[in-house]
């Protein structure tokens, strides 16, 4: 007589039950005890946990409302740390949602993906941005109820509302120059194409010139005279000397949710015909390198190494633009991704300027 013992213990005899049924018996009595019940609870809890992250969004870094003075709140601060390929893999997809005519675009996409990762851009998959393109695709208001997203859809469109757009570039064509209408990415490095530079996020370092402070920007090195370009298009808002930055420019972006400055500008000749109120295109030439600032006397050199510092600003209240609640974001990763994207310049004797190759008309120039 043969037998098989349970996962209990029990003994079965198989003369009563053949292998098939002892396995059954064997199933039956694991089944009901209670140490089983109690791992297929805890299992039964991780999983709808998993889920709830999925579908609701994991914790967010750096969220944060402030109420402003017509009792509306608005972000007070913006930890934007999307990586260049969660950019590039955006950028790409949104220009493919504008020629297959959806009603959605990068920042949509890069905002699920906020929400789903708590802003935690090291955690990026392309395929949950290709899965979320799908969902959109289906309904482009298929996130709208998920936690965070409106938060990041707000945030990220500050930075990105401007990046893709209508354009025309003036380019070779048919044996000639002309205008040629395109959409696409309208935004450009800061460093000229054919002029070396180095870099490395150094957003936050300290800094003590005056007082301790962190650095809000991001350091570009090169060579003194490099030709600085027009990031986005928009309107000068503050040209001439500063204590901090030397020669410097500012410039708004023209729904006025950015502000740009590009600092330590060349000695003497720092850039030529800027003025406040002047509209700037991006991929212009509007200044040239140096190592100018740190001084409360004007056109001094007192920065160590010849350098950009370039900064990004957001608004999202009238009070964050001059107030002590300002925000500023790390802008490496931008820079590295916008490093491939680099306006052409040439070396006009007459005017003695830097002029861009390929001028650029932006159709989101204000009436």
């Amino acid at each position: 007589m043969k037998f098989c013992r349970g996962s209990q213990g029990n003994i079965f005899i198989l003369s009563k039950y053949n292998n098939t049924e002892c396995e059954t018996e064997r199933r039956k009595t694991l089944f009901s005890s209670k140490k089983y019940r109690a791992v297929k609870g805890i299992c039964l809890i991780l999983a709808l946990t998993i889920c709830a992250v999925y579908i609701s969004g994991a914790s967010p870094r750096g969220i944060s409302l402030q109420t402003g003075a017509d009792g509306k709140s608005y972000i007070k601060w913006v930890d934007f740390g999307i990586t260049e390929a969660a950019l590039s893999d955006a950028v790409r997809l949104g220009i493919k949602s504008h020629d297959d005519g959806h009603a959605f675009g990068m920042t949509e996409l890069l905002a699920y993906l906020g929400a789903r990762y708590g802003g935690d851009f090291s955690r990026y998959k392309k395929a949950d941005m290709e899965s979320a393109y799908s969902s959109l695709s289906e309904n482009a208001a298929c996130f709208d109820s998920m936690k965070y997203y409106s938060y990041y859809k707000e945030a990220y469109g500050a930075v990105l509302s401007g990046w893709l757009g209508k354009y025309s570039v003036y380019e070779k064509k048919d044996g000639g120059y002309t205008y040629t209408e395109k959409y696409g990415l309208k935004v450009f490095s800061p460093i000229a194409s054919g002029f070396s530079y180095s870099d490395y996020d150094d957003f936050g370092a300290a800094r003590s010139f005056g007082y301790r402070r962190r650095h809000l920007g991001h350091d570009m090195l090169g060579s003194i005279g490099t030709p600085i370009i027009a990031v986005e298009s928009g309107y000068v808002e503050a040209v001439g000397w500063n204590r901090y930055g030397g020669w410097r420019i500012g410039i708004r972006s023209f729904d006025g949710k950015r502000y740009y400055y590009y600092a330590h500008l060349r000695r003497n000749h720092p850039y030529a015909d800027m003025y406040e109120g002047k509209i700037v295109t991006a991929g212009d030439v509007i200044g040239y390198l140096g190592m100018t600032g740190y001084s409360s006397e004007e056109n001094k050199n007192n920065i160590n190494v010849p350098h950009l510092h370039i900064g990004l600003q957001l608004i999202f209240d009238v009070s964050q633009k001059d107030g002590t609640n300002q925000i500023w974001i790390d802008m490496y990763e931008i820079t590295k991704f916008l490093s491939k994207y680099r306006s052409k310049v040439y070396y006009d004797k007459e005017k003695g300027e830097y002029l861009p190759v390929n001028p650029m008309t932006d159709f989101s120039l204000p009436d």
